[in-house]
């Protein structure tokens, strides 16, 4: 495991096969040495090796599922959802072994999701909808039509205050799910600072703001993070300080003012310090690792932040093979 600054590699690692969507179970035995500090350039490195009765640091996924959202709660699983039929995988992070817990079907899509504290699963579908998931059974618990099926794609979630918050990678939008009760979704127009970009992926990942009044997205093109009033949909560009742009940001992750960037095709992630009102955010260092082969959202277990790797850049087939990761924070 390596941390340093901008100079992504990617190595994809050795890992199991697993074909259909059968209950297979698989482990993996790497662990995380202790980092080094880097006084001359304030970047980390980190040294990977064998693990004795640790954690794995990686695990396998099943050939062909096309992951990119991860989510984790209070307990040690992970929770990852396919692109390629709406599959959802849970794996006990103490060992590396999981299995499916959705099959998903035809049609269906899961990217971005999170974890409630009742066991909802929410995932966003791509196509106008999202889904709530009973996290223990894999049970569609409800499915939410957002938008119209066509000319959208609802990419990412997070929960704030009395709502799941869904991304609209295509149109100027977001949308407020219920938590946890029947009730009307809320569409909040993004205005302000907000000028959508036709024909690519704009918003994209999305957090609560530290005071947890606001919402901060990331829009991948060109690569700018956004303030967003939760009351009226304005969205105030945030300034970044000590970083040009978040291009290709996806997944983001906050822990009290610290703001992690998951910046996918670069194999990086960029960590920010937010200031009290979340309007400028200073970039404090990066972390890359050579097991990063498009990492797209994190979630985080303990002091470690877990990955998975879309591969957007290798084939997309069902033999491809994918991995989760973890690097410590």
């Amino acid at each position: 495991m390596t941390r340093s600054h901008p100079h992504p590699h990617s190595h994809p690692s050795r890992r199991a096969l697993l074909g259909g969507a059968a209950l297979t179970a698989f482990a993996v035995a790497t662990g995380a040495g202790a980092g080094t500090a880097n006084a001359a350039t304030g970047t980390r490195t980190a040294a990977a090796t064998t693990g004795g009765g640790t954690w794995p640091t990686e695990f396998p996924l099943p050939n062909g599922f096309l992951p990119e959202g991860i989510a984790i709660g209070r307990k040690p699983y992970a929770y990852m959802g396919s692109r390629a039929n709406g599959a959802l995988y849970r794996t006990d992070l103490r060992t590396g072994e999981g299995g499916i817990l959705f099959a998903g079907g035809t049609g269906l899509i899961a990217v971005g999701l999170k974890l409630d504290h009742d066991g909802l699963l929410y995932v966003a579908g791509n196509t106008g909808v999202a889904r709530t998931h009973d996290s223990r059974t894999g049970e569609v618990v409800a499915t939410h039509q957002l938008t119209e099926p066509t000319g959208h794609f609802i990419n990412d979630v997070t929960l704030l205050g009395d709502r799941a918050w869904f991304t609209d990678s295509r149109a100027a939008a977001l949308y407020g799910v219920p938590r946890g009760r029947a009730g009307t979704v809320r569409t909040l127009p993004l205005t302000g600072d907000w000028v959508q970009l036709p024909n690519v992926n704009n918003a994209n990942g999305i957090v609560g703001t530290p005071d947890g009044r606001a919402l901060i997205v990331v829009k991948s093109t060109p690569g700018e993070l956004y303030n967003v009033n939760l009351k009226t949909g304005h969205a105030t560009k945030i300034t970044l300080i000590g970083a040009t742009d978040v291009v290709n940001g996806d997944g983001l992750y906050r822990i009290g003012r610290t703001l992690y960037v998951v910046q996918n095709r670069l194999n990086l992630i960029s960590v920010f310090r937010l200031n009290s009102n979340a309007t400028t955010a200073t970039l404090t260092g990066t972390i890359t690792d050579p097991r990063f082969d498009v990492p797209t959202t994190a979630a985080r277990f303990g002091n470690r932040l877990y990955l998975v790797n879309a591969r957007f850049t290798s084939p997309q087939t069902p033999e491809t093979t994918f991995t989760g990761v973890a690097v410590p924070i």
